[in-house]
């Protein structure tokens, strides 16, 4: 088994090649990237198109509290925007480091951050890359991600 570097990347890396995924095969790795609002998701798209990304802009309304109320200044339970992009690809460090690198680059202008990288295992409910087009919701599915 190839060995990752120490960090949570590697981890998640790591843990896929442990459940048995052939780590020399690509996936359909996503890659949110968190926006401040929905002007900032929209413009973080509009850098993704020219960068050459497939994305979709979603967003979350948050989870109610105990009192049944969603906290708008929550930043993990609250109200969201993120922007996800879809990146069919063999999962190697390296470049998983790259494309992170280059998406907060695109959204740091723009209100917007990188929040980590994710892949929906076999038997997970997924869309497929060729599907995949801006309007499109994913469908939620067990997932590991960083």
């Amino acid at each position: 088994m190839a060995e990752y570097p120490d960090d949570a990347d590697g981890e998640v890396l790591a843990d896929l090649a442990a459940q048995g995924v052939d780590m020399s095969q690509p996936l359909l790795i996503d890659f949110p990237v968190a926006a401040a609002d929905e002007a900032s998701a929209t413009a973080i798209g509009a850098a993704l198109t020219k960068a050459g990304y497939r994305f979709e802009i979603e967003f979350d309304e948050g989870e109610p509290n105990e009192d049944g109320e969603i906290d708008p200044d929550d930043d993990e339970f609250g109200p969201a925007w993120t922007v996800y992009v879809a990146v069919q690809m063999v999962p190697e460090y390296a470049e998983i480091m790259r494309i992170q690198a280059e998406l907060d680059e695109l959204a740091r202008p723009l209100d917007g951050y990188s929040d980590g990288w994710g892949v929906m295992l076999d038997g997970d409910d997924f869309e497929e890359e060729e599907d995949f087009e801006e309007g499109e919701e994913f469908e939620e599915g067990e997932d590991i991600e960083t």
